[in-house]
């Protein structure tokens, strides 16, 4: 599962991602992207790596209204054969990589929830399996709107959460692009790969959105208790 996931910089980038991701800069970045916002996505334009802007949250192409992209955020990938609203983008090559820098997992039942930011642990780019399409309704524009393929967990993410999102190796950008049937790339992540901390409970509401967020907790606590110091003895509030 992947419900929020963040998208920020500088991250350090290998060969294969500085060709993949050319360009994220020009994207505003996010420290909380929720389901329904725009955010880039790496697709192949006549066979070149592209990035363009789209809504998390696949709208199928027949769908009457755009909102049930919101409840189709993430894809099981033993799915995408079985559901034509999966397999028709996945058959089309309308696959893409979603860049992120980390995505939050969380522990503890309603009104204590815990959240955790995964991340490359060297510090690298994340790019998740994704498909993308195309929506236009009666009488609106275009919209681009994407899914994130998820799989079963890696023994980091397991503690966390039954499932996680499907993680390429950059050596596989180009197949899970292009190829003809690379389903054999839908699996788990290393174990070795994602570095988790825990951060504040500020990013459980998609209405907090700054650097703040990917603070390690103890961080987090000691510059709002400084800030809250600060306030009181130049009287405010």
């Amino acid at each position: 599962m992947c419900g929020r996931y963040a998208l920020y910089g500088p991250k350090k980038r290998s060969r294969a991602e500085k060709e993949y991701f050319e360009g994220l800069e020009q994207f505003p970045p996010s420290w909380n992207v929720a389901p329904t916002d725009t955010a880039p996505i790496c697709r192949l334009e006549d066979g070149k790596p592209t990035l363009r802007a789209a809504k998390w949250g696949l709208i199928p192409p027949r769908a009457t209204d755009p909102r049930i992209g919101g409840k189709k955020i993430n894809a099981p990938c033993e799915s995408i054969l079985k559901w034509a609203e999966y397999r028709e983008p996945y058959r089309a090559m309308r696959r893409c990589i979603v860049p992120a820098a980390g995505f939050y997992e969380w522990t503890g039942g309603k009104g204590a929830k815990q959240p955790y930011h995964m991340v490359h642990a060297g510090g690298e780019i994340l790019g998740f399996a994704g498909l993308w399409g195309v929506w236009t309704g009666a009488a609106g524009d275009p919209i681009t709107s994407f899914t994130i393929l998820t799989t079963g967990p890696n023994d980091t993410v397991r503690q966390f959460h039954d499932r996680m999102p499907v993680i390429l190796a950059d050596r596989d950008y180009d197949a899970w692009l292009s190829g003809e049937d690379p389903r054999d790339l839908l699996r788990p992540a290393h174990n070795e790969l994602l570095f988790v901390y825990p951060v504040s409970p500020r990013v459980n509401s998609v209405r907090n959105n700054d650097a703040s967020l990917i603070e390690p907790i103890e961080e987090a606590d000691r510059r709002y208790l400084e800030e809250r110091i600060d306030s009181q003895l130049t009287g405010g509030t």
